[in-house]
């Protein structure tokens, strides 16, 4: 039995007077690559935001790593989220730190170790990614939007977290660098035991990477489980998603 590492339960999103999601229910597992779907406006960044701590719901309850999120103090609060990385969708890098200064921010905020630890945390890091580590020297201007990621990602990676979470990975990339990517995110998820939490709409994605997911609709989750478990249910924009061309294509060459 895999232990339960995210509990969401009867969350309840307000934008002043605007219901975005009215009695959320997520269960995600130990490592496990879980994915967020839904349509535009169904608030799947929202309650990436809220996982985080980036955005307090109206109510409801998350429990993360065996933590209630909604009752922590400061200080803890900053050691639970030393146990995660983000990979915001644009890379969210400081433009005017190199990507080395930009892997090496939490290190130097939050632990005591060498510079000359950090450089070699920092080429690891790269290396994991699938950069050379000369990329440490310049700055995110200087790269192509697939390089961005991967460096996003690195920096996600600088503390060792036991969570990662993704939103939307692969957009803005071409097919082949969404494809590259995708296979180092299962990689990771292999090599350092992740447990990932995903946002995304890439139909690929959904069907070569995600192991489990929870469809949003009608301000709720429509369905939950296995790719297999959530196109068997009867909900109108399921069968719209997983009816298209593109995920036709897809389920007809298998997964």
């Amino acid at each position: 039995m895999k232990r339960l590492v995210i509990k969401v339960e009867d969350l309840v999103t307000k934008f002043g007077e605007h219901v975005i999601h009215d009695g959320v229910n997520l269960t995600i597992y130990e490592g496990e690559i879980y994915g967020i779907l839904g349509g535009s406006g169904s608030g799947k960044t929202t309650i990436l935001r809220e996982l985080i701590m980036l955005q307090k719901p109206h109510s409801g309850r998350i429990e993360l790593l065996g933590h209630d999120m909604m009752h922590l103090t400061y200080e803890e609060r900053q050691r639970v989220r030393n146990k995660w990385g983000v990979l915001f969708q644009f890379g969210a890098l400081f433009t005017s730190l190199t990507i080395g200064e930009n892997i090496a921010v939490k290190l130097r905020e939050y632990t005591r170790i060498s510079d000359s630890l950090i450089d070699d945390i920092i080429a690891m890091k790269l290396k994991m990614v699938g950069l050379d580590v000369k990329v440490a020297s310049r700055y995110p201007s200087e790269l192509s939007g697939g390089m961005v990621k991967r460096a996003a990602l690195a920096r996600a990676l600088a503390m060792d977290p036991q969570l990662l979470f993704l939103d939307e990975p692969t957009s803005g990339l071409d097919p082949i660098s969404a494809e590259q990517f995708d296979h180092l995110i299962v990689q990771l998820k292999r090599l350092l035991g992740l447990t990932i939490v995903m946002v995304t709409h890439d139909i690929d994605s959904i069907f070569t990477v995600v192991d489990r997911m929870a469809v949003l609709g009608d301000k709720k989750v429509v369905a939950e489980g296995s790719l297999e478990e959530v196109v068997r249910t009867n909900h109108p924009f399921i069968k719209e998603f997983f009816g298209g061309n593109r995920a036709m294509v897809r389920r007809k060459h298998g997964k």
